[in-house]
């Protein structure tokens, strides 16, 4: 586990907890936990979905608790919130792949698919297991996790330009689920929490964060009355 705090002096806001996907780790995250604890929370980074129910069994957890999946951790977090067995608050999942095979034919076209920021693609040489996206994933997480009704706020990112996405069973789920938000990432690929829109996303994670420790139903802060873009 990595453990990313606030800066000192504020209040912890809440708890998350990170599930990588495959080939990653939790250096991976880095980025990502740093700028939510500077807003606030205690991110924990995990190295899988097994360790979700010891560190949610800490005394000392700020709540709201929220899981973030990626890739086939936003699969295994499905999954495990569908069946019920955790006491998350809410869920983020992130780039949950579709069915079959679709891996990368070289480690070049592998990064082309997983994200197109100059930093994360080192981060990536540097850490990831090349080859990893050509693992097919395990069809019964896939199940559970696109046949979820779980009564938990959900909210589903996936770019765009992300060629492991089922963009037709992310819209199913979003629209099964009680309460899910599907956001759509502009020219993102499918590292979708680190490519190069990786601060409108943690943006768009601590809106929904905020909204959850305000209101229930989720009600975001900021809302558009007029805009010409």
């Amino acid at each position: 586990m990595t453990d990313f705090f606030p800066p000192p002096g504020l209040n912890t806001r809440g708890t998350v907890l990170v599930v990588p996907g495959r080939g990653e780790n939790q250096r991976t995250y880095a980025r990502l936990g740093a700028r939510l604890a500077a807003d606030a929370y205690h991110v924990r980074v995990l190295s899988g979905v097994d360790e979700v129910a010891g560190a949610a069994a800490d005394p000392d957890l700020v709540r709201p608790l929220v899981l973030i999946g990626a890739d086939t951790g936003a699969a295994s977090v499905g999954a495990l919130v569908a069946d019920g067995r955790t006491a998350a608050d809410a869920v983020v999942l992130a780039g949950l792949p579709g069915y079959g095979t679709q891996g990368p034919e070289s480690w070049d076209e592998e990064l082309d698919t997983r994200t197109h920021c100059p930093t994360h693609r080192g981060v990536l040489t540097a850490e990831a297991t090349p080859g990893a996206l050509s693992t097919a994933v395990d069809s019964a997480l896939l199940d559970a996790a696109y046949g979820s009704t779980a009564d938990l706020p959900h909210l589903l990112l996936v770019g765009d330009a992300d060629p492991y996405a089922d963009r037709a069973a992310l819209t199913r789920v979003a629209k099964a689920l009680p309460r899910a938000r599907l956001a759509v990432v502009r020219d993102g690929h499918h590292d979708v929490l680190n490519d190069l829109q990786h601060r409108s996303v943690a943006a768009e994670i601590v809106g929904f964060l905020e909204a959850l420790r305000d209101s229930d139903p989720l009600v975001p802060f900021v809302s558009v009355e007029s805009s010409a873009w």
